[in-house]
């Protein structure tokens, strides 16, 4: 059975699991960028430094998985300038390349706190994104968590904007070069996809189509 076919929107007991599948759609694809929320530190290209995870341990696995749904750039990312990326779940004849993480539930809680502009150190709450698919915990950039199905018997879990912010709700904002070439090297290492695939996805993103071209991204790489 495939990856993608292992997902299913059906709702898993509610309770806090110990470990999960944290599915990441933007720089922490690349598993160096990964390794700056869970050690701490500034990813190469980035204006930020990450305090890290309680845990600094790498993921448990990590499998590339295609989410249901549509990345897209908006907004003004401080770590790299430019748009960030954004996943709206509600479009459901799109997919999302992801690479996804078997972390514990303290790791997730960490990284979501620090995709939100928070310290580190507090378990979230998990409780309702199990029990509805959604759970919003502040207005801002990354702080409404999604469950995107299951994998392994496990929850798969990202973060993106709230629902005013989809896809169609904000002005999009084209990506810097550097945030692109971050983004296309997590392609890659995860997919193993090449440059000129690689391009061809991100240059057709809302927010990256105005402005990139593919060949002007597959340049970047």
């Amino acid at each position: 059975m495939s990856i993608r076919q292992e997902f299913s929107g059906r709702p898993s007991e509610v309770r806090q699991p110990a470990r999960l599948w944290y599915a990441a759609y933007g720089s922490n694809m690349h598993p160096e960028r990964l390794a700056r929320y869970l050690r701490g530190g500034t990813p190469p290209g980035g204006r930020r430094a990450h305090p890290g995870c309680r845990d600094p341990r790498p993921p448990e696995r990590a499998v590339p998985v295609m989410l249901r749904g549509l990345v897209y750039f908006a907004t003004e990312s401080d770590v790299w300038g430019g748009g960030r990326a954004f996943y709206d779940p509600d479009a459901p004849d799109e997919e999302a390349p992801a690479h996804a993480y078997l972390v514990s539930r303290g790791q997730f809680s960490d990284i979501a706190a620090q995709e939100m502009g928070r310290l580190p150190g507090d378990d979230l709450d998990l409780s309702g994104v199990l029990r509805s698919g959604r759970a919003r915990f502040g207005p801002g950039r990354y702080e409404t968590l999604v469950r995107a199905g299951t994998l392994d018997g496990l929850p798969v879990l990202t973060f993106t904007a709230p629902r005013p912010f989809r896809s169609r709700a904000l002005p999009p904002n084209a990506p810097s070069a550097a945030y692109l070439r971050h983004l296309g090297a997590g392609l890659m290492a995860s997919h193993g996809w090449d440059a000129a695939r690689a391009a061809a996805y991100l240059a057709s993103r809302p927010g990256a189509r105005e402005v990139w071209t593919p060949e002007a991204i597959a340049e970047l790489l």
